[in-house]
């Protein structure tokens, strides 16, 4: 079926107690809830000398058919439709997932569409993940680009198949743990893992699995409890009914799918949503039920470290990955480039006006309290081990191999040299901020001005080249070949300053890294 479209929002688990009965053989398909009413009011007319500001995305309007060609319909939900789009350009084939602007009636209908977007632009680039285009808005929809994942929902194969052997089911989920865990250390809770959200991206029985929908994900804040009741009924954890609960509810989801995968029906079933809560809550497996006395008694081990009741006593996502049933399958030796190297790299590439200019936008950032930089905040903790307020080149490495990258100790070298703005030897949390945070930003033009003016201190419109040495030797930047490689580099009409028009052009180009190839995964931003 494609890129599945958006489903509902934060709303309490449903599904119809006066359904027919039903053999427990697969899980059923949470249905979907009434479409919300349309807003009455009509918004003001747009003014006829300023271009009109989507009220979602924040952005100007744009016409997604001037960029794709809208094909096929791939799906369609509650929120809207996806379609197989054309980039006109390429001719590359994406998946356009069109959410009707009329359906986003509350102010938190809203809020989450904004955050999808954040989480998509903060996780894209991973694997296992589906990679993200672009966001776009109109007066009608807001549209998402993404990849094109044609070979159909991991809902639908078990479907077909009933269940798996132990080997397919370890292949199938180390994708699905590896997704938990990249989300986990890079800040987020997914908080709806369910088969119908992971995509293959191709027919072939071997295709590679990737995570779809963060319409329910959060940043993860440190030491908050969340308790607002999410998810579909037969994966939610036993804490999340009890309206307390951290990111080790996302373990208990995957630990549902592997109990799935290898029987072909779920560990707690009933005919009604209440039935199937409480069964939860009671939280006796069955492992005495065909097939399980056939299967190893290492998936069963697994199994029930991670549908343990109590979330503290949980395996974790990583530990998971460790366990001796999901290492004993073949794991490829591929090295990972991860969001965060290539931003990394990206940033290397980059020459010091840029790096610099970045960091102002990262403080503002910080002090705004933006969202996205909670992700970011969480994914510093976690490669900071020692607790010491910087990471350390030992600490970057083990941090990159967690998220699947083997680099050599010159390559940690050079990353590390890179983020360490100040030459400290470490990297501290602005600087590690300014080195990973998206590079979206660069497409607001407020945070453009705003790390212009920084640097343009009287405010004439020109960044001299004395104002350009105040700034960058705060940093110990200032030395003279320096100054001449940055003006080089920005100054295209060669008088001797930088202006506005040349500073946001070396801000938004594409950066090369040392091999001479592109650092980016080629993703085009319009959202703010």
């Amino acid at each position: 079926m494609g890129i599945c479209c958006t489903k509902s929002r934060e709303i309490p688990i449903s599904s119809d107690p006066d359904s027919p009965p039903h053999h427990p053989q697969i899980p059923m398909k949470p249905g979907e809830p009434t479409s919300p009413t349309p807003r009455t009011s009509k918004p003001a007319p747009p003014s006829p000398l300023k271009p009109q500001i989507g009220s979602v995305l924040g952005k100007p309007y744009l016409d997604v058919t001037t960029i794709y060609d809208l094909d096929k319909e791939l799906g369609r939900g509650q929120f809207g439709i996806t379609y197989l789009c054309t980039e006109k350009a390429t001719g590359r084939k994406y998946a356009c997932k069109s959410i009707s602007r009329r359906k986003l009636v509350k102010d938190k209908d809203i809020e989450d569409m904004r955050r999808e977007v954040l989480m998509l632009q903060h996780l894209t680039g991973q694997p296992n993940i589906v990679e993200f285009k672009g966001a776009y808005e109109d007066k009608d929809n807001v549209h998402l680009v993404m990849e094109l994942c044609s070979g159909g929902e991991l809902f639908d194969r078990i479907t077909q198949k009933g269940s798996f052997s132990e080997q397919q089911a370890a292949d199938i989920f180390r994708q699905i743990v590896n997704v938990v865990h990249v989300c986990h250390f890079m800040g987020v809770m997914h908080r709806d893992l369910k088969p119908e959200n992971f995509l293959f991206v191709s027919k072939d029985e071997n295709a590679q699995l990737k995570a779809t929908d963060f319409g329910l994900s959060v940043f993860i804040e440190e030491g908050k409890m969340y308790r607002d009741l999410v998810g579909s009924a037969y994966y939610v954890a036993p804490e999340v009914l009890n309206r307390n609960y951290g990111k080790e509810m996302d373990v208990w989801s995957a630990g549902v799918i592997l109990y799935i995968l290898l029987s072909g029906y779920p560990p707690f079933w009933a005919e009604t949503e209440k039935g199937i809560f409480d069964a939860i809550l009671a939280g006796k497996l069955d492992f005495q039920s065909s097939p399980w006395p056939t299967i190893s008694d290492a998936a069963k081990d697994l199994i029930k470290k991670m549908l343990t009741e109590n979330p503290k006593k949980r395996i974790t996502a990583a530990q998971v990955l460790e366990h001796s049933w999901i290492k004993e399958g073949k794991a490829s030796d591929k090295p990972i480039d991860s969001a965060v190297l290539i931003r990394m790299k990206q940033f290397r590439a980059m020459n010091k006006l840029k790096k610099l200019a970045l960091k102002i936008i990262a403080e503002k950032l910080e002090e705004e309290e933006a969202e996205e930089i909670k992700g970011l905040k969480e994914m510093f903790r976690n490669m900071d081990t020692d607790g010491s307020g910087t990471i350390t080149h030992e600490e970057l490495k083990i941090g990159l191999s967690r998220l699947g990258s083997k680099l050599s100790e010159n390559e940690i070298k050079q990353l590390m040299d890179a983020a360490d703005v100040d030459s400290s030897g470490s990297i501290e949390y602005i600087e590690f901020i300014t080195a990973t945070m998206h590079r979206h930003r660069l497409e607001k033009e407020e945070n453009l001005r705003k790390a212009f003016r920084y640097f343009d201190k009287d405010d004439n419109g020109f960044i001299t080249r004395e104002e350009l040495r105040q700034a960058m030797t705060k940093y110990g930047m200032g030395d003279e070949a320096t100054i001449d490689e940055v003006i080089e580099d920005v100054d295209t009409d060669r008088d001797g300053r930088i202006n506005y028009e040349e500073f946001v052009t070396m801000m938004r180009k594409g950066t090369q890294d040392s091999d001479g190839k592109q650092a980016s995964v080629n993703i085009e931003i319009t959202a703010g």
